[in-house]
């Protein structure tokens, strides 16, 4: 089943539950999604976005909320903060498990070897492999930090 399948699923159950919560979180997924549908028509594209695109979607939606959260913190606003977490949690349902920082640091290894990169010029090949093979799974933040750190000695 597919992400985007499993989040209408998920959207028709929560209506039925009137869980307004779950209901509001996915709409704005859905949102965000058919957004991108349309984006991807405006460039040529006859297709709707692919998982790993949506999944990619769903990690810049995580960030922007813990963003929101960061704001939230300085304003004093715990009743925003704890919705925010709560739409952090629904999203991370349609994710796959994160990858820890030794498996990252272990990918970012084999890919430097088996491709053969050995200076910072690299990165875009490093972390562009990394987004193909593994969006979603890792945390490109600390993806660039170790591969900044291995591609730099």
């Amino acid at each position: 089943m597919s992400i985007r399948d499993d989040i209408e699923k998920k959207y028709k159950q929560s209506l039925i539950e009137k869980n307004t919560n779950l209901t509001n979180t996915l709409r704005s997924i859905k949102s965000a999604i058919k957004y991108k549908d349309l984006a991807a028509r405006g460039l040529g594209s006859k297709d709707e976005i692919k998982d790993q695109e949506i999944l990619g979607l769903l990690q810049n939606l995580i960030k922007q909320r813990k963003d929101s959260i960061e704001s939230f913190k300085i304003a004093n606003r715990q009743d925003l903060i704890e919705k925010e977490q709560s739409e952090i949690q629904i999203i991370n349902l349609f994710l796959p498990q994160q990858k820890s920082e030794k498996e990252t640091e272990n990918i970012i290894d084999r890919l430097i070897q088996k491709q053969n990169l050995n200076s910072l010029k690299d990165m875009g090949k490093l972390m562009s492999s990394l987004k193909t093979d593994y969006s979603g799974e890792i945390a490109m933040g600390l993806a660039g930090k170790i591969a900044k750190l291995k591609l730099s000695i």
